[in-house]
């Protein structure tokens, strides 16, 4: 378990997490719109994720499979790849 948050390291490193302060817990794509939602004052972002969820989570699904090609990655990694174990 990861400490304070009740997650497994697997848990941690298969997806984005959202921990919010009531201990609801969201996961993948519905993490980022709780995140957003969060940062931006507004329900207006989870309230998007609820009508388009199937398709948010596919797209989710395709970076998060993807985001070793993803621009911003590698450079980083290749100047400290302590951090990108």
């Amino acid at each position: 378990m990861l400490t304070g948050t009740g997650l497994t390291a697997d848990e941690a490193a298969g997806a984005v997490w959202w921990l919010g302060a009531d201990g609801r817990r969201a996961r993948a794509a519905e993490a980022v719109g709780a995140a957003l939602s969060a940062a931006l004052g507004t329900r207006l972002p989870l309230g998007l994720y609820r009508v388009t969820r199937p398709v948010q989570e596919l797209v989710y699904a395709w970076v998060s499979a993807n985001r070793h090609r993803l621009p911003g990655v590698t450079p980083y990694c290749v100047e400290h790849p302590e951090e990108c174990a």
